[in-house]
């Protein structure tokens, strides 16, 4: 079982990877594999809406993006992490996360995801918020912990001193595990849910 790590931090070794480490410790002696894809100090552009990936069956931007998507195919499990700007998260970050999500035709359902956000104060709810929506739009189950899954600290390192959002980090880690583990066994015994032709329609008609 593997869980793959997106970090969009720019900050190697930062407040954001200190974070992901809490988790990787606990995923660890869980017997779940993990890797760390970091992204928020990779050039990477937005999505311009060609549907050239319907076409071409990746991104028609042959970057990061293209690199990550089978990593995500073989994935059990996805953390998305980031720090916060603005009340949002990193712009780089949304910029991979739309084409990756986009351009990956594979089907995601029953993949756990969770996200963690860094601050040195506010808008980690509104952040937290924004990334659980590339898991709610895709069939995933969201791993929960017993707070939102936030840390702070805003110099490098601090986020070593708030011992709750640490907790906050393994107590997702072993969630996610277990739910990972949970559904490996439910697919064996009873496989995925029934799926049903998608009905796309807008407000227009």
């Amino acid at each position: 079982m593997k869980v793959l790590i997106i970090n969009g931090s720019p900050r190697e070794g930062g407040n954001t990877s200190i974070a992901l480490q809490e988790m990787e410790r606990i995923f660890a002696k869980e017997g779940i594999e993990t890797e760390i894809v970091q992204v928020g100090n990779k050039a990477v552009r937005g999505c311009i809406a060609c549907n050239s990936c319907f076409e071409k069956g990746k991104c028609v931007f042959d970057d990061i993006v293209n690199e990550t998507i089978p990593k995500f195919e073989a994935c059990d499990g996805l953390v998305i992490a980031s720090p916060v700007y603005y009340g949002s998260a990193n712009g780089t970050l949304v910029s991979f996360l739309d084409r990756l999500f986009y351009s990956a035709h594979f089907d995601k359902s029953m993949k756990v995801g969770a996200c963690v956000v860094t601050a040195r104060r506010g808008g980690m709810s509104a952040t937290f918020d924004e990334l659980n929506k590339y898991f709610t739009i895709s069939n995933m189950p969201v791993a929960s912990s017993q707070y939102w899954n936030g840390v702070h600290g805003r110099e490098k390192g601090e986020a070593s001193q708030d011992a709750e959002g640490l907790q906050i980090m393994r107590v997702l880690a072993r969630n996610m595990a277990f739910l990972i583990k949970s559904i490996a066994l439910g697919k064996e015994k009873y496989g995925l849910p029934e799926k049903e032709e998608f009905e796309r329609t807008s407000f227009i008609r």
